[in-house]
């Protein structure tokens, strides 16, 4: 398992901002999850991303367990950092 953590870099995370994550999420067969305090979604899932409800300054953990964890882990960290380079 490869974890990190990193503060989010976006304005909010809108429709979609969220479409966008779980979309960089997806492109990984890892299965990847985000920790925010006591709540624990899925990467994955927009359902998920939409009830996380990160903000901007927010400190999230990613985890990420599975054969693509590590470019799994950095994707979705360039992503929430606002790294447009990320793609």
């Amino acid at each position: 398992m490869k974890t990190s953590t990193v503060t989010v870099g976006l304005n909010g995370l809108n429709a979609h901002e969220i479409a966008m994550s779980v979309q960089t999420a997806s492109r990984f067969s890892a299965e990847i999850h985000l920790t925010d305090g006591d709540r624990r979604m899925n990467a994955k899932s927009i359902m998920g991303m939409m009830a996380l409800g990160l903000a901007l300054g927010d400190d999230v953990t990613i985890e990420a367990c599975g054969a693509d964890e590590e470019d799994a882990v950095r994707a979705v960290a360039a992503f929430l950092q606002g790294d447009s380079g990320s793609k």
